[in-house]
């Protein structure tokens, strides 16, 4: 299945296609294989099994965490980074709107984080995107990542340890705007409901 996925664009169609994992049953990190079983995902997994289509084709499988500011009441979200031309775009499973898939526009990672921040804020319009990791390869864990039958809490802790870097300058978020209401009313409209049994 994951050699059908050729390109990021397919890669990305698949993931919008697959129901959220809104993680009913708690918490969960699945690999590649487990939610091709399950058929959900969440940003993560969904990030991993873009990482592991890309790698298929010869791409190296990066990932990278973006973060929001503590305690906010905001969660982080995770993508897979592909390149083409010099340019950097993203995949994304996501449940919102708008933090979604990202076109090979961008020329550095720095670029590419920032074109989510005006859309990445909490129902009140606070925005709340603080920082991008250093890409995450993938390569690093060999390969037994993407059949695991248990959870990927390793993947997690490593982006949670990697170097992190500011978007905001020193002293500017201040200056921030919050979104305004017809955001937030684009902002409040989700893919999957939770009450859908398919999540």
């Amino acid at each position: 299945m994951l050699k059908q996925l050729s390109t990021p664009i397919k890669i990305q169609d698949f993931l919008d296609a697959l129901p959220m994992n809104h993680e009913k049953g708690g918490d969960t990190y699945r690999s590649p294989r487990a939610v091709l079983r399950e058929g959900k995902a969440h940003c993560i997994e969904g990030a991993l099994v873009a990482a592991a289509a890309l790698w298929l084709r010869g791409e190296r499988p990066l990932i990278m965490n973006l973060s929001a500011r503590l305690g906010r009441g905001d969660v982080d979200h995770v993508i897979a980074l592909y390149e083409r031309g010099g340019h950097f775009g993203a995949i994304s499973k996501t449940n919102h709107a708008v933090l979604r898939f990202r076109d090979p526009v961008y020329r550095t990672l720095r670029e590419l984080a920032l074109s989510y921040f005006n859309e990445w804020f909490l129902p009140s319009g606070e925005k709340t995107l603080e920082c991008y990791s250093k890409p995450l390869d993938m390569h690093r864990f060999g390969t037994g990542w993407i059949t695991a039958e248990r959870d990927l809490q390793e993947v997690v802790d490593a982006l949670s340890v990697a170097p992190h870097y500011d978007l905001v300058p020193k002293g500017n978020w201040r200056y921030v705007r919050a979104a305004d209401p017809m955001e937030r009313k684009a902002g409040l409209c989700p893919e999957w409901s939770k009450s859908d049994p398919r999540t």
